[in-house]
């Protein structure tokens, strides 16, 4: 080869293989659990196993040709690549092998399909970059390192986060996820399948990235599943290097997922290597993913959005690495979770354990029951080209995790991803029951409490996994309640006259988790009618203090929940208020503001906000009861809420015991430094009794929508 390519001539290369299928069975030639057994990988079997297949099997044996090139077009893609003007022969002739390897691999494609599109020689091509090349020698002057110990340590970081993909090892996950899968949840997957093949047919020079949500450790396998049931190859994931341990680590890499490391904020070389790793992946249409919320929801809300790989993303874009970016909302909901007992006994402030084969074996075995369905629902995609115009007007500056750009980007996608996220019976149940307390009701009482909110769900045309008629009857109704029983959270008391059901005393948390996944479809309900109660006990103009209160209350709440801007989320609340009461400014221009609450069908501000107010009001009152002079520890802190809240309980001073929940507890926190409560400084005290004040005022009118849904249960009112 570098004597040929020395010669002044120029010669044309075709470069060709011979390639291996596996087996057809049931009209696709994919590697199945039987081949790994026997023969190894099918597609690169040995010396024994080739003349094996050739003798038994010559259907299974192709010789592929390679798009031809001269060697004149290679040397010119060489020297655009950032070679150098008089490349040394041998370093040409390494290029041109890789351009006949991937010349190779593209023409295998029409026999493989597009699930074999996976990344080839990445180290190479990023280590040769010429922009890698110039940032680590910009690293070597801002480090004081000299080159080689810089060069020597980004290879290392490469390695370390890199993703391997396999072909073969992609055929054989997909049967091992049908199986693990299958063991807890229904036969299929219920999804939009044209949907999902019109997000992977993207437009020449845009990167599709997937952002689901994280609520169980089947998610990335259960998106991987449907990726590879549609054709396509697996995303290239962002994991956390904690989830790199023998096996699974290796596994996991070769089918797609890159890993990163936690903390990297003082390693100027690591974030280097990442970012043109993302820059890599985003230049050659590789899909990703990763998750917006960062790890997984231990509440069941959509967590705040996590910013740092999305800033990458957009940096790649800016400089011109792809023509457009699609974002796209993926919601991935659960008729019942199998991790939601880990997250209980997290929340009452046990330690999470710590992934390796013994966590991997006993998420296998928690599998073992019976849990319902698996729903994924694909929201509208967001283009960067046209949330943030052309690419080329935006300069070449990186991206950061602070540019307000990433972040509504950011608030956009969980806006999609909330909107599209269904309402499952075991959410809606779980909101009736909790809402009830600790009262064990009747089947047809439950139906009471369901009728007002499936009518409103019905009326908003909400996303729902199954007929909102389901909730509606005594039949549909005992089908989802058998589900929850079997698994703990609901008992049925059936020695009286009448079969009474409610919550398992100790699986409030449980309940309040499946609540929380549909609690963003009733919060500005919940707003408005504690907005209204509050204008109805104010002076002056009523309109002007309904606004004025949502407006604090929005500023309460905003680590809780998603909100539009200012204006918008006006707009959203007025629409809500209208949708109830359509003559309501007119009422609250004559004074008849409860007559405007009393239309609110269902009542949800004691159900939806009572947990979190709760919650809040419990460190207020710790934070009165700390040392003004002394700043608070978190850890300590939070330990001190739990046993505060767990009095509170007994005292019914809190409502439930999911509000004494330690990731209440840590946004409370947020809350409270975001008012600079937890430091040293002169007024602390007064501000801290001010806070504790602003949410007894919440619970006061909290209750009194608890007193009118009684009412209205008592029949007193419609």
């Amino acid at each position: 080869m570098i004597e040929r390519l020395a010669r002044g001539d120029d010669p044309l290369f075709t470069p060709v293989r011979v390639a291996w299928l596996p087996r057809q069975l049931e009209g696709e030639r994919a590697v199945r659990l039987y081949d790994l057994l026997t023969l190894g990988n099918p597609r690169a079997p040995g010396l024994i196993g080739k003349r094996w297949v050739l003798s038994r099997h010559p259907d299974r044996v192709r010789v592929v040709a390679g798009e031809p090139a001269p060697a004149s077009a290679l040397r010119a893609r060489w020297l655009s690549g950032g070679g150098d003007k008089d490349p040394e022969p041998s370093s040409l002739a390494l290029f041109v092998l890789r351009q006949a390897a991937l010349a190779l691999e593209r023409g295998q494609r029409h026999l493989r399909g597009a699930r074999s599109k996976v990344p080839r020689f990445v180290r190479l091509e990023i280590l040769s970059h010429r922009e890698f090349r110039a940032g680590l020698s910009t690293l070597t002057t801002s480090t004081g390192m000299s080159a080689e110990r810089v060069k020597r340590r980004a290879g290392y970081y490469l390695g370390e986060i890199a993703a391997r993909v396999s072909p073969y090892v992609i055929d054989l996950v997909h049967r091992l996820i049908r199986v693990v899968y299958r063991q807890g949840y229904g036969e299929e997957i219920v999804y939009d399948r044209a949907k999902l093949q019109a997000l992977l047919a993207p437009k020449h020079g845009q990167t599709v990235v997937f952002l689901p949500t994280h609520k169980s450790n089947l998610d990335h396998a259960i998106l991987q599943y449907l990726l590879y049931d549609n054709g396509s190859p697996p995303n290239h994931t962002a994991g956390g290097i904690n989830m790199n341990f023998f096996p699974v680590g290796p596994i996991f890499r070769r089918t797609g997922v890159f890993f990163i490391r936690r903390s990297f904020k003082d390693n100027p070389i690591y974030k280097f290597v990442l970012r043109q790793y993302v820059d890599f992946l985003v230049e050659k249409r590789f899909s990703m993913e990763w998750y917006i919320e960062g790890g997984r929801s231990r509440s069941g809300k959509l967590l705040p959005p996590r910013f740092g790989m999305l800033a990458y993303v957009v940096d790649a874009w800016r400089r011109g690495r792809a023509d457009d970016v699609l974002l796209v909302p993926v919601s991935i909901a659960y008729d019942q979770i199998s991790d939601v007992g880990d997250y209980s006994r997290e929340a009452r402030g046990g330690v999470k354990q710590k992934e390796g084969i013994g966590w991997f074996v006993k998420l296998l075995r928690s599998l073992k029951r019976s849990y319902g369905n698996i729903h994924v629902r694909f929201g509208e995609p967001v283009s960067l080209r046209a949330e943030l115009g052309p690419s080329t007007s935006l300069g070449v500056n990186g991206a950061e995790e602070k540019d307000l750009p990433v972040q509504k980007l950011a608030f956009e996608v969980c806006h999609r991803i909330n909107g599209v996220t269904p309402i499952t019976p075991n959410a809606a149940i779980s909101l009736a029951l909790l809402g009830a307390g600790e009262r064990a009701v009747s089947v047809e009482e439950l139906l009471y409490l369901l009728r007002n909110l499936v009518q409103y769900a019905r009326k908003r045309s909400l996303p729902s996994t199954t007929p909102l008629d389901d909730l509606e009857t005594v039949d549909g109704v005992t089908r989802h309640l058998k589900g929850l029983a079997e698994n703990g959270v609901v008992r049925c008391f059936d020695e009286g006259p009448e079969p009474v059901l409610g919550l398992v005393p100790d699986q409030f948390l449980t309940a309040a988790y499946y609540r929380n996944t549909i609690l963003h479809f009733f919060v500005n309900a919940s707003i408005a009618e504690l907005a209204l109660l509050h204008a109805d006990g104010a002076g002056g103009d009523k309109r002007q203090a309904f606004d004025d209160e949502a407006m604090r209350l929005r500023d309460l709440l905003k680590y809780e929940f998603f909100f539009a801007d200012k204006d918008g989320f006006r707009a959203e609340l007025a629409a809500e208020v209208a949708f109830h009461a359509p003559d309501w400014e007119a009422r609250l221009a004559a004074g008849e503001v409860e007559a405007v609450v009393r239309r609110f069908k269902p009542f949800s501000a004691h159900r939806i906000l009572r947990p979190f107010v709760d919650a809040w009001r419990t460190v207020a009152d710790a934070l009165l009861r700390h040392d003004a002079k002394a700043a608070v520890e978190q850890g300590p802190f939070i330990e001190k809420c739990l046993s505060l809240g767990k009095q509170y309980v007994l005292q019914k001073r809190v409502h439930s015991e999911e509000s004494v929940s330690k990731v209440l507890f840590d946004t409370a926190l947020k809350l409270a430094a975001n008012r600079n409560l937890l430091g040293v400084a002169d007024g602390l005290v007064e501000r801290r009794r001010a806070f504790s004040e602003q949410l007894k005022d919440v619970v006061r009118r909290l209750d009194a929508v608890e007193s009118l849904a009684a009412s209205r249960r008592a029949g007193l009112i419609d």
